[in-house]
């Protein structure tokens, strides 16, 4: 994306999934940027809460679309990064911050024997959520996906956002070992073209991604 290309009205307005205009996403957008001076102080309020409050959970990967728009996310203890990204980009908008939902795929080395047996034995992980904030005057990319929580059992710091720089995935672990890498940028939209995400992960993952998790606990659940 152009980071100087101005936003258009529709980087204001709500969306059939980002829907700023619902109560409960202008309640949660309210209650996070009470006292934040400006659109980068609520920025990072806004990224700071969805990814802390609402927990990581690779395996809550629905096909209802109710469940991705950001009404729902921000009521929702737990869900997984497109959703969160729903949610931040709705946020921002209902704070009066031009946002873009983006998507990249992404090669996680850092996974579970749990999730991976999920994904066919995959590391590649399809449709990666990210948000796209207007910033004194350029666009900065975030992602709100790993809570504080969940990094520290991987040993990883959690990713951290001044609304100056990207705040993408950690590109090694704490230890130093490869742990993220982009491989392919889907670009930025207005909303979540869902139909589009779901049939991507069908191809890659199979109908196991969507199906009731069999239970038991590992580093993304315990």
């Amino acid at each position: 994306m152009d980071r100087h290309a101005p936003p258009s009205g529709a980087d204001r307005e709500p969306g059939r999934f980002t829907d700023a205009d619902h109560p409960a996403v202008r309640a949660f957008t309210d209650r996070v940027v009470a006292g934040a001076a400006d659109d980068r102080s609520r920025a990072v309020a806004l990224f700071t809460a969805v990814r802390d409050e609402i927990r990581y959970d690779p395996f809550r990967i629905a096909t209802g679309p109710g469940d991705y728009r950001a009404s729902a996310v921000a009521v929702a203890p737990s869900n997984w990064c497109v959703p969160k990204a729903v949610l931040l980009t709705a946020a921002a908008r209902a704070a009066g911050i031009p946002a873009r939902l983006g998507f990249s795929d992404v090669r996680n080395h850092l996974s579970t024997p749990r999730l991976r047996a999920r994904m066919r034995g995959s590391d590649l992980f399809v449709w990666h959520g990210w948000t796209a904030l207007w910033l004194d005057g350029r666009w900065v990319k975030a992602t709100p996906a790993f809570n504080a929580e969940l990094c520290a059992r991987f040993g990883v710091a959690p990713i951290g956002f001044d609304g100056t720089a990207d705040a993408l995935m950690h590109e090694f672990d704490g230890d130093g070992a490869r742990h993220m890498t982009y491989t392919r940028d889907r670009g930025t939209f207005h909303d979540l073209p869902l139909d589009e995400v779901l049939a991507t992960f069908r191809d890659h993952y199979g109908e196991g991604m969507f199906t009731a998790d069999a239970g038991g606990t590992d580093a993304f659940t315990s």
